[in-house]
């Protein structure tokens, strides 16, 4: 009998060790951690206006082809990740590249473009990689490796197009791109930071209406 009661004592501590592991929910304290942030294209189109020392210059945020890559570039720079990064590579006539956020201090500049990167999965398409193109840079050989680092075409660059996700576009102050990208470097690296200000996100303004045509003299 004691040997019965010992026996059901061990199976019922079994089971009750057991049963916990295996029915027991996720936590939910980090799911509701990371609240999924509302899509971008529920606030209607949406720019971005660049300061730098240079200048500023306004890049269209094209959310219908890069969805979460104009989420995740909103959401940096609404949290003022893009203020005080520099555009750190410059390739003449080609682009210039920025965004990283260890750019943020001179002491780690042996480090810049390694930073912010690994976060998004690419968006491609057959967009053409054309003059004032903005895109999201790329670990080599690694295409879902895109984060906070970007950059903007000076030319086009038919051989890019379909390699990059293309999130926006220059509309306005490709002079001030220009000049950046006139920089003096050693290499593709600047001879002096560039610095990226600040980055203010707003509401794409809309075209104003045709006015009606005027009726006709009888």
């Amino acid at each position: 009998m004691r040997g019965a009661l010992g026996f059901a004592l061990v199976l019922g501590l079994a089971a009750e060790a057991v049963l916990p592991v295996r029915a027991a929910p996720p936590p939910p304290v980090r799911r509701r951690a990371v609240p999924s942030p509302a899509p971008v294209v529920d606030e209607g189109p949406l720019e971005a206006i660049l300061e730098t020392a240079e200048g500023s210059f306004v890049i269209r945020l094209l959310a219908d082809a890069a969805p979460r890559h104009v989420r995740h570039f909103v959401k940096t720079a609404r949290t003022g990740g893009f203020d005080g990064t520099t555009f750190h590579r410059i390739v003449p006539r080609g682009i210039i590249q920025g965004g990283d956020p260890l750019s943020k201090d001179p002491a780690k500049k042996a480090l810049y473009g390694t930073g912010g990167l690994g976060l998004l999965k690419a968006e491609f398409s057959a967009r053409p990689m054309t003059r004032g193109s903005v895109a999201a840079v790329l670990r080599p050989s690694s295409p879902n490796s895109a984060g906070n680092q970007f950059f903007v075409v000076l030319s086009d660059q038919p051989s890019l197009t379909g390699k990059f996700t293309i999130f926006g576009e220059v509309t306005s102050g490709m002079d001030v791109v220009d000049h950046i990208g006139e920089t003096p470097v050693d290499g593709d690296k600047p001879q002096r930071r560039v610095v990226i200000q600040k980055v203010t996100i707003r509401a794409l303004a809309a075209a104003p209406a045709p006015s009606p045509s005027p009726s006709p003299v009888p």
